[in-house]
């Protein structure tokens, strides 16, 4: 008798915790919605970086591109600048020692050329953040790139939650050079 009354009682209390109603939004005094932080943990890096590159990935596909694989020597020449432009409190493609993204991606011993980088200042997304970049010309063109093979994804999250993105293309194969047309 306990164990077809517990059955459903426990079916009861799964629903039950799996409210579906939806959240009120948090408004702020000017009557706007007030985003919410999206952190970015230790143990989320490989998760985010994925998400990063799948989304790259989807928007070359639709051109008819190649998907871009993951590169260890971008990702550290990306993540160092991010955590630079938040040193600098703005984005942009020139590091404080004035090092331009090809000699970081240099300095990091990638051994392609390097065809293109974009930053951003945020509190948006990974998937967001492409979004946005699709939207602008400079930054659809280095993703719709094909000469673009390899990508190295790189973040810093300032304690407020912003967001400093940098992601790094590079041609494999290709000797250390700017990739030109």
């Amino acid at each position: 008798m306990f164990r077809f009354f517990a059955v459903p009682l426990l079916g009861a209390l799964f629903l039950a915790a799996c409210d579906m109603s939806p959240v009120p939004m948090r408004m702020g005094p000017d009557g706007k919605p007030v985003p919410a932080v999206y952190r970015i943990g230790p143990n989320d890096a490989p998760r985010v970086r994925q998400r990063m590159q799948d989304g790259l990935n989807t928007m070359r596909a639709q051109h008819g591109l190649p998907p871009l694989q993951g590169n260890a020597e971008l990702a550290s020449a990306a993540a160092t600048h991010a955590q630079d432009m938040s040193f600098q409190s703005r984005p942009w493609h020139w590091g404080s020692d004035g090092s331009s993204p090809m000699q970081r991606v240099q300095r990091a011993g990638y051994q392609g050329a390097f065809v293109g980088e974009m930053v951003s200042e945020t509190f948006e997304t990974e998937i967001e953040t492409v979004t946005g970049w699709m939207m602008e010309p400079e930054t659809r063109a280095v993703i719709l790139d094909d000469r673009a093979r390899e990508v190295g994804v790189g973040w810093h999250q300032d304690g407020n939650g912003k967001l400093w993105w940098t992601v790094v293309l590079g041609e494999p194969n290709a000797g250390f050079l700017m990739a030109g047309r």
